[in-house]
């Protein structure tokens, strides 16, 4: 018989999903977004709030915006100024709407707690800075169901883990990376990490064990920056460029590690893709920096694996994007992605539906999926326990709860070994230090600890004072 010459369509609820830019009155304007040239996102959003990192002379900033406030944005709306270099990443904790981490060229992460209500003057204190980098840091990432343990990478090729509850290193990962990391990202329950190296390396890294427990040399051809995403079933999603520098999207089993189960080349040109994850639907959205459109794919089971869906296309290209965690979507809308896409000048929202007739609850489109509840506090992740994430249903939506303080409880320094690592500067014992030196750092500590000491009185009477303010409103 002769073969079927028509080619059956595949079937999927997701193959008519399509773009759309909200209203011009929906977009955040006059917002001077950052220039500096590096392959972060500049954009990081939850339910509550939009957060962008903007041009600021001197030193690092970053705005943060309610989602509701859209339109122009006031020119002296505050800012969160306290690195004193350009911040280079940031990232919303998973389990604190009101909680995001910020790493700056200053070498240092900060930790802030942004107020519920709109504060009149800049945000200049962290609730903590971690300091253990000793070049920029270019990469910040929440762990995803463990409280308060928080990664960073920088340009000293080091990997930290911290406990931002406690202000310390939990694990320093070094010798692992011979060059400049390129991304760094966690599988679903938080047990392993994939990363992206100048090296031409995709590392899978057990950070308990610190040990590379995969490795594959060259998944795309081209020197050229790669980055790398888990699947929710651990399969790795990669791109890059090929030997002809096509861009190029790989996915990849560890059972295999040497052939990929899919190599797709897709266009030349110049901007890395930045892959972007929804573990519900299967979907990855490709947004190359300086492309002015979004490619997205479902990845099956079934060959060929990675399955083109469509391309959202704009005039204007991407200088940013920020991706909004499933819960803080419209689901009576049937919106399955919503895309914060930054211009030179603004941020405009992009909306990924899939089209329905019915008003009902679409199940099938909104599985349960991860909460604001950690699964873990740092230290069982520590000690090894796994655990995957809290689920919640998107039945009737989602309703952000109200701001939760992140408390920083500094442990005793004398108390504890200061953690493996390279040593930074000299230490006390340095026969080089000289007696007058010495008496210095003494005389700054004691003013230092006067002042803490003055601040905590001050700190106390005003929690004091706000008990009394809430005693009763809660």
């Amino acid at each position: 018989p002769p073969a079927m010459s028509r080619r059956v369509v595949r079937q999927s609820k997701f193959r008519h999903v399509f773009g759309q830019p909200v209203k011009a009155d929906q977009m955040y304007e006059d917002i001077r977004v950052s220039k500096v040239t590096c392959d972060s996102s500049f954009c990081a959003v939850n339910p509550k709030f939009v957060a962008i990192i903007v041009e600021s002379g001197g030193g690092g900033a970053f705005i943060v915006l309610p989602l509701a406030k859209t339109g122009r944005v006031d020119k002296n709306h505050p800012l969160v100024t306290g690195h004193t270099a350009p911040v280079l990443d940031i990232d919303w904790c998973p389990h604190n709407d009101n909680v995001i981490a910020s790493a700056s060229e200053d070498t240092t992460v900060m930790v802030w707690q942004i107020p519920d209500y709109v504060p009149v003057r800049n945000i200049t204190e962290p609730v903590v800075t971690l300091e253990g980098h000793s070049k920029r840091v270019g990469i910040i990432s929440w762990h995803p169901t463990a409280r308060n343990v928080l990664l960073s990478a920088g340009c000293d090729n080091l990997v930290i883990l911290w406990n931002v509850g406690t202000g310390e290193m939990l694990l320093v990962l070094e010798d692992m990376h011979t060059d400049l990391i390129y991304n760094v990202g966690w599988n679903r329950n938080g047990s392993l990490l994939v990363t992206t190296c100048k090296d031409k390396k995709v590392r899978i890294i057990d950070p308990r064990k610190q040990q590379v427990v995969a490795e594959k040399a060259k998944p795309h051809d081209s020197a050229r920056p790669i980055r790398a995403i888990f699947m929710a079933d651990g399969k790795i999603f990669t791109t890059g460029f090929s030997k002809m520098s096509e861009r190029q999207l790989g996915l990849w089993d560890l059972e295999n590690f040497e052939e990929p189960i899919a190599l797709q080349e897709m266009d030349t040109s110049n901007g890395v893709l930045l892959p972007f994850y929804d573990p519900d639907s299967s979907i990855v959205y490709l947004c190359g920096k300086g492309d002015s459109s979004i490619r997205y794919f479902e990845i099956t089971d079934e060959a060929p694996y990675v399955h083109y869906l469509n391309t959202y296309s704009s005039k204007e290209p991407q200088r940013g994007m920020g991706f909004m965690p499933k819960r803080g979507l419209d689901v009576s809308k049937c919106e399955i992605a919503r895309f914060f896409k930054l211009h030179e000048r603004k941020c405009e929202p992009i909306v990924m539906t899939v089209p329905r007739k019915s008003d009902l609850f679409q199940e099938d489109l909104y599985p349960d999926t991860p909460g604001p509840e950690p699964a873990l506090e740092a230290d069982e992740w520590l000690s090894g326990k796994d655990a995957e994430p809290v689920l919640i249903s998107l039945r009737d939506g989602y309703v952000p709860v109200k701001n939760r303080e992140l408390k920083v409880v500094k442990k005793n320094i004398l108390d504890n070994k200061p953690p493996p690592g390279p040593r930074r500067g000299h230490s006390i014992c340095d026969p080089d230090i000289s007696q007058p030196a010495l008496e210095e750092v003494l005389e700054e500590i004691r003013a230092l600890k006067e002042t803490v000491q003055a601040q905590e009185k001050r700190i106390s009477d005003l929690e004091n004072k706000l008990c009394h303010f809430t005693n009763g409103t809660d």
